[in-house]
């Protein structure tokens, strides 16, 4: 299957589209006039860009830069690792790297647990020799 974007995506994200089955006459892409701060630029550009896939019914809008072409390139990423998400649930990229992150900071805190149990123990062995020492001849 040959999937023709629109614009020109990096090869990971083609990949993942693919695999995906992302078609992309299933995309409705729509440039609409951004909001926030940037003065004249952004009340007078439809810059921002939304694009909906419509059999999952995701939608999603980017404004991150200026040019609209960077907007459409990350938008569609953006569409893509949403879609991604929903369609593999647990065995997305992003649910990996956070499953990987949480496992990394209980080793942490095993490791802060044992560092504070060794310190318990030095600081009762401290207290330990402060004890007065009752002698046998009394």
């Amino acid at each position: 299957m040959n999937i023709e974007f629109p614009i020109e995506l990096k090869s990971d994200i083609l990949k993942k589209a693919r695999e995906l089955e992302i078609n992309p006459e299933d995309i409705d892409e729509q440039f609409v006039r951004g909001s926030g701060k940037g003065g004249q630029k952004i009340n007078k550009t439809s810059n921002a860009v939304r694009l909906k896939h419509i059999p999952t019914g995701v939608e999603v809008k980017c404004q991150k830069h200026r040019e609209q072409n960077k907007n459409r390139i990350s938008a569609y990423k953006l569409l893509i690792n949403k879609i991604e998400e929903i369609i593999k649930g647990e065995e997305s990229e992003k649910a990996k790297k956070i499953y990987r992150i949480r496992k990394q900071k209980q080793r942490r805190s095993k490791k802060a647990k044992m560092k504070l149990l060794e310190l318990k123990k030095k600081r009762s062995e401290i207290k330990e020799t402060r004890k007065k020492i009752i002698s046998a001849e009394e």
